[in-house]
């Protein structure tokens, strides 16, 4: 047994030396967190932005005629001319928050505002009907839903957003 103690230290020891090792445990890690925005700014959040927009992060497409509509998740739709398919040219963006899916008929976009669904006239520019609340809220590009829904105040989730955090900080949330 007197030889039993020294060698259950060692093991001891060498487990803390592993779990504190920044090679084993990692000093950062990243992930998602929700940003919301308020009920009546969600309502009047779907337009025409006066310029287009960088292709950052594309999701869903819609093809109709000579145009691709490619959405930028949580943020809008891209609209390209493709009447010259070797040289498809951006045209527009349609600024449409919490956004991750589109169908057109017609000249009618329908899309989702977060957890709304609207129609939106190409043609004129102006959103036609919402249906509130007619979708869950959208859930994280890790696939993760966010259900704290307590203190919201009209808060609605629109998208997510990627954090990385250290050790250090994540003491002090």
């Amino acid at each position: 047994m007197g030889r039993a103690k020294p060698v259950l230290w060692c093991a001891i020891l060498a487990g803390v030396w592993l779990l504190t090792s920044s090679d084993i445990v990692p000093s950062q890690y990243s992930g998602w967190t929700p940003y919301f925005m308020q009920r009546a700014d969600l309502e009047k959040s779907v337009f025409m932005a006066p310029e287009t927009r960088e292709l950052v992060d594309p999701g869903k497409l819609w093809i109709a005629g000579d145009k691709i509509y490619v959405v930028e998740r949580y943020k809008g739709v891209h609209i390209i001319d493709n009447s010259d398919p070797a040289n498809p040219r951006p045209t527009g963006f349609l600024v449409a928050p919490g956004c991750m899916d589109v169908a057109l008929h017609g000249n009618v976009i329908y899309l989702d505002n977060a957890v709304d669904l609207v129609a939106f006239n190409l043609t004129s520019g102006t959103e036609t009907s919402r249906l509130r609340n007619y979708f869950p809220e959208p859930a994280s590009p890790a696939g993760d839903r966010y259900y704290n829904s307590s203190n919201r105040d009209g808060m609605i989730l629109v998208g997510w957003r990627q954090i990385t955090k250290t050790k250090k900080e994540e003491g002090r949330q």
